[in-house]
């Protein structure tokens, strides 16, 4: 590939990495509301999947950090190997995600009942646990659909060979992608105790 054709490249990417970035935060926020059993489809709830997704976003975190460390050692197909590895972990965790939430119903912090309500009693034995988990799910969520353009127009400009305009959004794209990753886990973490049995 020729460095004439690279801007074309970047352009031709251009509408779909917009259209993406619009339509799977759409799809995402309706599937997640849509139950299998609102359609009498009766489906055990995936309750094994949110250990696995968790680990696939600790699993995404580490490809990140090794990607980065790999291309400062100037291993450039390293490079690309894990970031496209990382990419593919981050759409296997959104399946299983959506898969989970259309079979089960959502997990309330500080829930000990299951009742899906959370009363004074526990409220109170949450206390200011609940408002960390909170700010940390709700920073994952706005970030996570917000590395949706960065992560796409990032590895579209290393596919394109515009390396200088793929590093300085790499330095954004890099600590927001990282964040969503580890808030993953911390957020699994923090909500697991609250899971139905």
């Amino acid at each position: 590939m020729n460095n004439s054709e690279n801007p074309t490249l970047e352009q031709r990417f251009k509408l779909p990495i917009i259209l993406v970035s619009i339509v799977i935060p759409v799809v995402v926020a309706v599937l997640f509301s849509v139950k299998l059993k609102d359609f009498g489809i009766e489906v055990e709830p995936l309750s094994f999947l949110p250990p696995i997704y968790a680990s696939i976003n600790g699993i995404t975190a580490l490809l990140l950090v090794m990607g980065v460390m790999a291309i400062k050692n100037g291993n450039q197909k390293i490079h690309e190997r894990l970031m496209t590895t990382a990419i593919a972990c981050s759409i296997i965790f959104l399946v299983m995600y959506v898969a989970y939430h259309m079979t089960a119903d959502s997990t309330v912090y500080g829930d000990i009942d299951g009742n899906k309500i959370l009363d004074a009693t526990e409220k109170a034995n949450a206390g200011p646990m609940r408002s960390v988990y909170l700010f940390i799910l709700l920073t994952h969520i706005f970030l996570s659909v917000a590395i949706i353009p960065l992560v796409l127009i990032t590895y579209v400009r290393a596919l394109a060979m515009r390396f200088d305009r793929h590093r300085k959004i790499a330095k954004i794209t890099f600590p927001l992608w990282l964040y969503v990753a580890v808030t993953g886990v911390v957020v699994y973490l923090m909500i697991s105790p609250y899971y139905a049995n």
